[in-house]
């Protein structure tokens, strides 16, 4: 018996939703200790992005899914699945997810949350491909990254505070002709890592007791050292083995749009792998780390460059907490 070739699915629709208040390196250099110039020197930020004090995760997310429906030109009720992956949820217990699907109207979708911090968007993404893939196939799903990064930050740890910001981006995955959308995809996990960076308390291990909010266990920590170093280690095998899997030479690759971890790391390590400055699109110098959304937002800022057009190829990595790590290629539609 021939076996059918699985249907194609991809990016159909894209928005972002970045917050106004944007917070430059001179206004919170004081308080952790450093000189401005420090902070661009050693990770590349200039500046980031933050919600204001009563804007939750889910309200960024469902500004950026607004934007990729009505760039789809779909509406909320065209939509069968939304899968948001956040490290920032609005709470424990409930899905991030199910707040958004509310409040979009779409009520035909089921929804909820993807954990793999930073690698979450391509975790959905490869996850809501499989769905439609299964159940769906002429069907749409809404796939968001957001952040809240600085509602978590402690005000003392420059190691965190300096480097994450908030924001929000969503695709709309739909089907498509086969040899374009998601050509590949690759995911793995290293749990032995998993304390090298998150929030320590407020789940079911550590629950909050008045000791653990005065330790500052509810704060996002990260030991920079051992994080950046599993980074430089995964990233290039990421790179080979999407190489590997979807054929395409790197040097045939348009554009290869990272999860936005460093942007002074980022291009000295592209600039190693052989990865131009032509082809890499690098937005934390602006944007700050966002996390799960930094992927997403950073294709729309290279559409918005006339950097992204249809055949485009486009090749994504990710490395995030736990410790997790994914990578995709896609032919843009």
């Amino acid at each position: 018996m021939t076996r059918q070739p699985s249907p194609a699915f991809g990016i159909q629709g894209l928005g972002v939703h970045v917050p106004r208040r944007r917070v430059s390196n001179a206004q919170i250099a004081d308080q952790y200790g450093v000189d401005p110039e420090w902070i661009e020197r050693m990770t590349g930020v200039r500046q980031r992005q933050y919600a204001e004090p009563g804007q939750a995760t889910s309200e960024l997310a469902v500004s950026a899914a607004e934007h990729a429906l009505a760039d789809a030109h779909l509406s909320p009720r065209d939509i069968d699945v939304i899968l948001v992956a956040t490290s920032t949820p609005d709470q424990l217990a409930v899905a991030t997810a199910c707040r958004v699907q509310h409040r979009l109207g779409a009520d035909r979708a089921w929804a909820t949350d993807v954990g793999g911090a930073c690698a979450g968007f391509l975790y959905a993404l490869k996850t809501a491909r499989d769905i439609l893939a299964a159940s769906h196939p002429d069907g749409h799903a809404l796939v968001i990254g957001a952040e809240t990064f600085s509602k978590f930050q402690n005000p003392v740890d420059r190691s965190t505070g300096v480097l994450f910001a908030d924001g929000a981006g969503a695709v709309v995955v739909g089907p498509a002709t086969t040899g374009k959308g998601i050509l590949c995809s690759a995911q793995g996990t290293d749990g032995a890592l998993a304390d090298i960076v998150g929030i320590r308390a407020g789940g079911s291990a550590r629950p909050t007791t008045e000791r653990t909010v005065s330790e500052g266990g509810h704060y996002l920590h990260m030991n920079g050292k051992a994080v950046a170093a599993y980074f430089q280690d995964v990233f290039p095998k990421i790179v080979d083995r999407l190489v590997q899997l979807s054929g395409l030479p790197l040097g045939e690759i348009d554009l290869v749009v990272p999860h936005q971890a460093n942007p002074r790391m980022l291009r000295s390590l592209s600039l190693e792998l052989g990865i131009s400055a032509s082809q890499l699109v690098v937005t934390a110098d602006t944007f700050g780390n966002t996390g799960a959304a930094s992927i997403p937002m950073a294709l729309h800022v290279a559409r918005d460059q006339d950097r992204l057009h249809p055949d485009t190829t486009v090749l994504h990595v990710a490395v995030g907490a736990g410790m997790t790590w994914a990578g995709t290629v896609q032919r843009w539609l």
